[in-house]
C-alpha cells in the first residue's frame, strides 16, 4: 500500500506535517518505537509509529530522522498524546531529510493504525493471487464480456492501484486504463524500452521522464505454445509489444515481479491471437504481389482485388485506390554473438512486416484493431503493404480494373486542395515524410547502430493495370531513401522525377570534391568577410537569376547584388550566365 491511502482513510485520524511529493512510497510493514537508535530493527519500507519518548531537546530529532531515512523507511508518524503538538525541530528534520512525516492525533492508538497496516499489506499478496485466477477466468470468456488488453489493466488499477498502458513498439497505445497515455510519452517510454532491450538488459527497465517513473515489462508469451524465442534480441525487439506501468518496480518483492510477468504472458497470448487473425489480410495480399510480380493479366489481378477491397474497406461504396508501400530493415552482420544473440545475419523480412502494420495504423486511432484495413506480405528482406484508399471525387472508374486512361493510373498526391476542404478530405494518400514522423525517434533507438529502416511509397493508382508500376515505383523510392544517411529513412514517388533520384547514388568522395571545388572558396571568403556570398547563390538561383527578384528577396540594391555575384564568379572561375555553370552550382547546393 502506500503513503497516500494511509492519509486518505479517516478513520487513522493521519495529519501531514511535511513530505507531499513523497507519498506515492509504499508502505511493506508498521514498527512502534521509541528508542533513540532503532535501526537494527528496520528492514526499509516500514511507517515507523513513534509517541517521542526518546525527544529530549531539539538536538534529538535531526539523528533520529537521519537513523530512520538511511534505513529506508516510508514515513513516520509521531503521536500528539505526549507533548501535545509535534516539535517543530522534528518537522525540519523530516524535511531535510524528505522523510514523510505525519501527526497521529491523541485519540487515535497506535494499535489502530498497526492494525490497519498490517491488514492491507498482508492481503496484498492474497489479492495478487486473486487477481491473477479472475484474469485468466475473463480471458478464458468468450463474447463480449471477455478478456483482452483492457480486462487486465483494468484489474491492475482496481486490485493493485497500477496504472499500466500496452503501447507498440512505436510508442501506440494498443489499450490502457483510465486516461489515455499522450502520444509524445507513448513514443518517448518506447523509445527508452527499445534502447535498454537492445543493451541485452532483462526487463523490467526503469524510464524517468517528465518527473515521474516508470517500469517497462517486454511482452512476450512464454508459455505452452509460445513462439521460440528468437536467436537474436534484433528478430525481434522492432515488433514486440510493452507494458508500461506507473511505478518504480525496482523496489518490488519478487512475487509482485512475478505477477507482472504473468500479467505480460496473458497480454502476449492476445497479442498472438490478433496476430492470427491477420493471417488473411496478408495472404490477401500476397496473392495480389505475385500475380503482379509475375505479370499476369490485368483482370486476373483485378478479380483478387474486387476480392481485397469488401475485406480491408467493409461498406464501401465505390471501389478504392491502391497505394503500395515497400519496407525494408537491414541489420549490420556480425561476426561474433551481441547480447542474447549468434553470429551471421539477421532476417528482416518479418521484422519489417510487423513494423510496416504498425506504422501504417492511423495514429488518431488507438487500440489492436485499428491495423484491420492493411494487407503486408513479406517476400525475401522486403515488406510490402497493399493500401486501400476511398476513391476521390474524380471521373475514375466505377469498378476495380475498368478502362482507364494510362495517364491517369496514377494520382499526384503531392498536389494541393484548391477548393477551402481541408487537405486530408481532398487527399487522403499517403505521404512517405509523414509515416515515419512520429515513429522516428523511439524506432531509431530500437535500430541503435547497426540496424536501418528505409521506406518507399508509390502514388495512388485506381487500376489492376497500375499496380506493376506503383511497385516498382515504391522499389525506386525506397532505395533513395537507402541511400541518404539516418538510420530511419523514407521517399515518396514525387522525388523520383527530379534531381532527387540521381543525387543520392553519386558516391561519396566524388560528392565531396565536387561540393569542395564549387563552394568552399566562397565559405573560406565568408568566414572571413562575411560577405554572405552562400546565401545570395542560393537566391540568385531560387529566382532564376532575376537580378530585380534576387534583389528583393535579399533587400539589396541592385549593384550590390551584381557586385556580389561578381565575387563568386572571380572566386571560382565560373560564368553564372551560362546556363551550365548555374547547373553546377544548383547541384553543389543540393548535396552539400
Amino acid at each position: 500500500m502506500r503513503l497516500r491511502a494511509l492519509l486518505e482513510t479517516e478513520a487513522l485520524g493521519l495529519r501531514l506535517l511535511g513530505g507531499e511529493d513523497e507519498l506515492d512510497r509504499t508502505v511493506r510493514g508498521v514498527m512502534t518505537t521509541d528508542l533513540r537508535d532503532p535501526s537494527r530493527y528496520l528492514s526499509g519500507g516500514e511507517l515507523v509509529l513513534t509517541g517521542l519518548a526518546w525527544r529530549r531537546d531539539a538536538s534529538d530529532s535531526e539523528p533520529f530522522v537521519r537513523i530512520l531515512a538511511g534505513a529506508g523507511v516510508a514515513g513516520l508518524a509521531a503521536g500528539e498524546a505526549e507533548l501535545g503538538d509535534i516539535p517543530a525541530d522534528l518537522v525540519e528534520a523530516c524535511l531535510q531529510h524528505r522523510l514523510p512525516l505525519f501527526a497521529v492525533h491523541e485519540t487515535v492508538a497506535f494499535a489502530t493504525i498497526t492494525e490497519h497496516v498490517v491488514r492491507q499489506v498482508s492481503g496484498e499478496r492474497a489479492g495478487d493471487l486473486a487477481a491473477v485466477v479472475d484474469r485468466h477466468r475473463r480471458l478464458m470468456t468468450s463474447g463480449p464480456a471477455g478478456g483482452g488488453p483492457e480486462v487486465v489493466l483494468d484489474l491492475l488499477t482496481s486490485d493493485l492501484d497500477l496504472r499500466a498502458w500496452v503501447l507498440s513498439p512505436t510508442g501506440r497505445q494498443i489499450a490502457g486504463a483510465g486516461a489515455p497515455l499522450p502520444g509524445a510519452l507513448g513514443a518517448a517510454l518506447a523509445g527508452r524500452h527499445l534502447a535498454a532491450t537492445r543493451t541485452g538488459r532483462r526487463g523490467p527497465h526503469r524510464a524517468a521522464v517528465a518527473g515521474t517513473t516508470y517500469s517497462l515489462f517486454p511482452i512476450r508469451n512464454t508459455g505452452r505454445g509460445a513462439v521460440p524465442a528468437a536467436r537474436d534480441v534484433r528478430e525481434s525487439v522492432l515488433s514486440d509489444w510493452l507494458l508500461a506501468v506507473e511505478a518504480d518496480a525496482s523496489d518490488w518483492p519478487a512475487a509482485r515481479l512475478d505477477l507482472l510477468q504473468g500479467v505480460t504472458q496473458l497480454i502476449a497470448v492476445e497479442r498472438d491471437r490478433r496476430d492470427a487473425a491477420r493471417t488473411v489480410r496478408r495472404r490477401l495480399a500476397q496473392e495480389v504481389l505475385e500475380l503482379v510480380q509475375a505479370g499476369a493479366a490485368p483482370a486476373e489481378i483485378a478479380a483478387r482485388l474486387r476480392v481485397a477491397a469488401p475485406v480491408l474497406l467493409p461498406g464501401l461504396g465505390a471501389a478504392p485506390q491502391w497505394q503500395v508501400v515497400v519496407a525494408r530493415v537491414d541489420w549490420t552482420a556480425t561476426d561474433t554473438p551481441g547480447p542474447g544473440g549468434v553470429p551471421g545475419d539477421i532476417a528482416g523480412g518479418p521484422a519489417a512486416q510487423a513494423l510496416l502494420e504498425e506504422i501504417l495504423v492511423d495514429p488518431a486511432v488507438s487500440g489492436p484493431d485499428s491495423a484491420d484495413r492493411i494487407a503486408v506480405a513479406h517476400t525475401g528482406e522486403e515488406a510490402i503493404a497493399l493500401v486501400p484508399l476511398p476513391a476521390v471525387p474524380a471521373p475514375l472508374p466505377d469498378t476495380v480494373g475498368g478502362p482507364t486512361d494510362t495517364a491517369a493510373g496514377t494520382a499526384d498526391t503531392a498536389a494541393a486542395p484548391e477548393s477551402g476542404e481541408p487537405a486530408a478530405a481532398q487527399d487522403p494518400a499517403l505521404h512517405a515524410d509523414a509515416l515515419l514522423a512520429a515513429v522516428r525517434e523511439p524506432l531509431s533507438a530500437g535500430l541503435a547502430d547497426d540496424g536501418r529502416l528505409t521506406l518507399g511509397v508509390s502514388a495512388a493508382v485506381h487500376s489492376a493495370e497500375g499496380l506493376r508500376g506503383a511497385l516498382e515505383e515504391a522499389r525506386h523510392a525506397r532505395r533513395v531513401a537507402a541511400a541518404r544517411p539516418g538510420r530511419v529513412c523514407a521517399a515518396g514517388h514525387h522525388e523520383l522525377a527530379s534531381h532527387v533520384l540521381l543525387l543520392p547514388f553519386v558516391p561519396d568522395d566524388v560528392r565531396r570534391a565536387f561540393t569542395a571545388r564549387l563552394l568552399d572558396p566562397l565559405r573560406d571568403y565568408d568566414r572571413r568577410h562575411r560577405a554572405e556570398l552562400i546565401e545570395t547563390l542560393e537566391a540568385f538561383l531560387d529566382c532564376d537569376g532575376s537580378w530585380t527578384r534576387c534583389a528583393a528577396r535579399l533587400h539589396l540594391h541592385v549593384n550590390t547584388l551584381r557586385y556580389r555575384v561578381g565575387r563568386i564568379e572571380q572566386l571560382t572561375g565560373r560564368d553564372l550566365s551560362r546556363l551550365e555553370d548555374k547547373l553546377d552550382f544548383f547541384l553543389a547546393l543540393r548535396m552539400s
